[in-house]
Parts: structure tokens; sequence; C-alpha cells
């Protein structure tokens, strides 16, 4: 037994920050202090708050302590874990109540108001050590569906509570799994999507970095439901952490009886494999993704028929995300009326968001369906950084649409933001400022979406490329009123025509734009400016005569030698010089350069 536990966040995050080298620290240190068998140092998954990372917590106390630097370790071993005193100055400054009291995390504005489901094992456990997921209750849900209910029961469970697909479209899961199960085969397959390859998500990679057990537990399941004996991960190979956890998590499962030949005894037999991505962002489509699994390029095909028909090698096959899956060992030990107390009529549960962009508290969060904006912006995230004001919000990445700050308060579900223009899509949630041109931000998911284009069908292959040049045109000042028309019209074309999801919501960010910020589009092509101050081509610098105190900082530091003015007198830009990178006005300290 260990009087202490030293939870290190071992998340891709914290990583990048250092944590392994904190880790490091902890276990040196804690040898020269002769607490090598008193207190246990454990590397976990993501916390959430991702901002204050490399990210420690030292219980049983609770203390929180954040932006941890690895010469700090040796304060807090010797001041918190052998004289018991909590080193303040490194405690996460909202659980500082005063000089005697420390709150806990959970009522921090950050953590109150989330409800962790899916993430409920990230950041508690070793994801590493499956009898740490075991502690937590891990493959009971697996055990009681061979032991007490059949298939078709275990279907109706996950029909009950509602779950919808977290990945995208919303499909009813448990909808899903009957199809497939409904259709007889030699071989059926259960896979996994965890390309995850939305700018700005990492929910899935996050799962799987603080908790794989909870997939392969949730695939096992799904493979008893619907008949099938293999599975499959699909998980793009620039997540080396969660590869790497996901592949201990299989071998472990393997050794202790709970995956592979007559899993507990039970005659069911349940295999697994890991197949790495490049990148595609196409191979997020299901089709696609299994078509690459097959060792074929990652092309979509038709549709019907659909996977639970005709899937990977042309079988009955039930594809979910690897959030989807996380709820369902859940489900099944809570019961379906547990998981519709939370949520909307039509979208029970929770939902994991990867919050980032122009936001203080950047990081993973969980919160119930029906949760507005509003909280998620300021209560969760800690408002906008620097006093600017929130603009808007893009949910659903490169397939969803900008959220605009007058309807900041609507609750966050399915139909909520399909109406308003936008989609739930994997999770990503990029908050934008006053700051922001979101010409620009169109532009910018519709160049992703460009260069992620399979290339199979015209409609999204040359149309995406179309609008996309439009675009352009418009941020170089060169558009007119009618390229808005039609840009419009080419929108609703491709989203018609295309072959798969990736083409029919590529339109979404612009036509989200042109419907709430239309005012910005029509100022560049007008009045040839960007309001924002965002586009190059539409911006000039000048110096104001007054402020400029003629110490030649700006000059020295031009590029192109575009500014000029003798000592102590006030200098001037040549326009036709300026290649507007902002040089200048990074120099100044007199605030004497404008840009507009």
């Amino acid at each position: 037994m260990y009087r202490a536990h030293v939870l290190v966040c071992g998340g891709t995050g914290c990583t990048s920050s250092g944590s392994a080298k904190i880790i490091t620290a902890f276990e040196s240190e804690l040898e020269q202090a002769n607490l090598g068998n008193e207190v246990k140092v454990i590397r976990t998954g993501c916390f959430g708050l991702c901002a204050e990372g490399p990210i420690v917590i030292v219980y049983p106390e609770g203390c929180f302590y954040s932006r941890v630097q690895p010469e700090d370790v040796a304060e807090i071993v010797a001041e918190h874990l052998v004289k018991g005193r909590p080193v303040k100055r490194l405690l996460y400054k909202e659980t500082v109540v005063d000089e005697t009291t420390i709150k806990s995390l959970n009522h921090t504005g950050f953590y109150e108001k989330q409800h962790r489901v899916a993430l409920k094992n990230c950041g508690v456990i070793d994801p590493e050590n499956i009898e740490e997921y075991i502690a937590y209750d891990g493959y009971q849900a697996l055990a009681k569906c061979l032991t007490e209910y059949t298939p078709e029961q275990v279907i109706q469970i996950i029909k009950d509570s509602g779950l919808r697909g977290r990945g995208g479209a919303g499909f009813p899961t448990g909808l899903k799994w009957s199809f497939a199960a409904a259709n007889k085969a030699d071989q059926k397959y259960v896979c996994c999507n965890a390309d995850e390859g939305d700018p700005g998500a990492f929910m899935d990679r996050s799962i799987l970095e603080g908790d794989p057990h909870a997939l392969l537990e949730a695939m096992a399941i799904a493979g008893y439901a619907i008949g099938a004996t293999k599975g499959y991960v699909y998980i793009r190979a620039e997540y080396p952490i969660a590869v790497k956890r996901l592949e201990i998590a299989i071998a472990q499962a393997k050794e202790y009886g709970l995956m592979g030949k007559n899993i507990l005894s039970s005659g069911f037999d349940f295999d697994l494999e890991i197949r790495l991505g490049a990148g595609a962002f196409v191979c997020g489509e299901e089709t696609a993704l299994m078509t690459s699994i097959e060792g074929k390029r990652g092309e979509p095909r038709p549709r019907p028929p659909f996977p639970a028909v005709k899937g990977l090698f042309q079988k009955p096959t039930v594809l979910n995300n690897v959030e989807t899956y996380a709820n369902i060992a859940q489900i099944i030990l809570n019961g379906p009326e547990w998981f519709t107390a939370m949520g909307t009529e039509k979208s029970k549960g929770t939902k994991v968001f990867a919050l980032g962009g122009k936001i203080n508290n950047t990081g993973l969060v969980e919160v119930p369906m029906g949760t507005t904006l509003r909280e998620v912006v300021e209560d969760i995230g800690g408002g906008i950084p620097n006093g600017k004001k929130f603009k808007a919000a893009q949910t659903g990445g490169p397939s969803g649409g900008c959220i605009p700050a007058h309807l900041i308060d609507t609750p966050i579900d399915y139909d909520n933001l399909l109406a308003i223009g936008s989609m739930m899509g994997s999770g990503g949630l990029i908050v934008m400022d006053e700051d922001n041109c979101m010409v620009d931000i169109a532009k910018f998911f519709l160049e992703f979406t460009v260069e992620e284009s399979c290339g199979k069908c015209t409609p999204c292959r040359i149309g995406t490329k179309r609008l996309y040049e439009m675009l352009e045109k418009i941020t170089k000042g060169e558009g007119t009123l009618e390229d808005l028309d039609k840009m419009e019209a080419l929108c609703y074309y491709i989203k018609e025509n295309s072959l798969c999801g990736l083409g029919q919501t590529a339109p979404n960010p612009v036509l989200s734009t042109l419907r709430y910020f239309r005012d910005e589009y029509v100022a560049h092509v007008v009045d040839k400016k960007c309001p924002a101050g965002v586009c190059k081509d539409l911006l000039q610098y000048s110096i104001i005569e007054d402020k400029c105190k003629g110490c030649t900082a700006c000059a020295r530091k031009c590029p192109v030698g575009a500014i000029s003015g003798s000592v102590k007198n006030p200098h001037v830009i040549d326009t036709a010089k300026c290649i507007k990178c902002g040089a200048c006005i990074e120099t100044c300290k007199f605030d004497a350069i404008i840009r507009k």
C-alpha cells in the first residue's frame, strides 16, 4: 500500500511539454528521499485542462499542480510529500481559496459543469495497466453481456439508451448494430474509426491514450452483439502514444483471456488488430476507411449497399468512432435509463469537445448534450483572452459551420447545430474573436478539403478547387458581388452531387459564413477592405506622424527597406515596397504604426 500517489499527465499535450522528464525527476527525488516504497508515480492520460500543462495531481489530497517544470519536483517532494505542505505557488490558481484552504478541482470553472462518461478514466488510471482498468469495473460489462444477455438483448439496451454515433452524422448506434446483426454471413467485422482528421480535434486520441481498454471492451461487446469474431482499429500513424498504448492493451487483454478464443469460457471468440492510416482525411469516411484497411487506395464507395450489408471485405460490418465505443460499457453496467437521463430529447448522453482557438482554457471537455455554447465558452473555457469579444465558434471542423455571437445561447445537440447551419462532427470546437476574418476562416477550411479530396468524384475534386479560387479572389480584393451568388450556387451543387461526406459537407464553412457574416464578404468585395485586418492584399500600413519618435527601430527591422526617415524625425512607409509582413508593428514601442 502506498500512502500517496503522484499522477502525471502522459497525454500528447503534456508529453510535448516535457512531462516525461517530470516523471523521471519524481522517481529520482523520491528515491533520494527514501520514499520509493511509500509514494507511487503514475503516468496517466489527459486530465483535460491542456492549457495548464504539464499537470501533476497528488493524492490523497487531490492537489492540482499546473505548469510544473522538472526543477519544481524537488520542492514538491520536500514540502508536500515529506512535510505535508502543498506548494501553493505551483497549485492551479482556481483551487487556492486562501492561505489554509484548497478547494476540489471539481469545483473550479473548468470542471464544475462537466460530466465525464467517455472520459471517465482519463487522468485517473494508468492506461498501460489492465489491472487498474479492471479495478474501475473494467470488463464487467463484457462479462455481463456474455453471461446474462443474448446478442439481441445487448442491441436493445443500446437502442433504448438513445446513443448516437459521435463521429459526425449522429446515426443511432443500436440501429446500426441491428442492421449488421440481421445479415447472415460466415464472417462479420467490427471496426473503429480512430483516424480523427479534423484540424483541432483530439478527442478520440485522448481517450485512446488515457483509457484504451474501454475501446477494446466495447468492440468485443459489439462483436458479440452482431456475431463478429474479428475487429480492426484504424488509427493514424501520427498518434504514436495512442498506438503504443493500444498495442499494450491488446496484449494484456489476450494475456488475461479477455480477447482471443473462448473469452471468459463463454464460447465467444473475438480478436483485434490495428491498422495504421497515413493521414488521409477522406479515410475518416466509413467506406474509404474500410477500403484502406483492405490494402487499397482510400477512396469512398457508393452506398447502398451500406457497410451493415457489405462492408469490410464485402462482409457485414459495424463501424463506430472511439468516443461512441467509450460509452458502451457504462450503458451496459448502468442501464439505458441512466444514459437517457442525460442530454436532450433527441440527443442523449454527453459529448466530448476539443476546445481550442481564442480561448483561455484550451483543452478537452465533456458536457451533457444541451449545454449552451455560452456555458462552454465562458464558464468552462474561461472566456476570450486579452479582453477580446467572442465572434464565432466553428464546430465540426471542415465539415461544420461557424456559429455567430448572437447564437451563443444555442443548446448544443445534433439537431440544433444542423438547424443553424453547422453540425456536431467529431467534436472539434474552435473559438474565434474579433481579430478573425470569417472569409479567411472559410478559405482556410476549404483549402484543407481541397488538399484532402481523394479526387474520385468531379463535384468534390473540381468544385472545391473552383470554390477555393473564388475565395482567394475575394481575399485579394478582386471579387465582385456576382461572385458571391455564384459561390453560393456552387456550394449547393457540390453538396448535392458529391459521392461521400467529405464533398457533401465541404461547402459548410462557406455557406455558414455567407449566411451570418455576409457583411464581411461585401466589405472585401465593395470596399476592398478586410474589417478584421487579416487579408494581406487588402491591408495598408502607415505611420502616425504625431506618435513616431524617429527611433528608426521599424526601419532597421523592415526586410525590404520600405521605411525611411531620419533619426528623431517621423518616418514614412513606401506602400509600393511594403510586403505587409507586420514586422514594423511588432517592433514599434510607441503604437505609431497602424494597419487598416
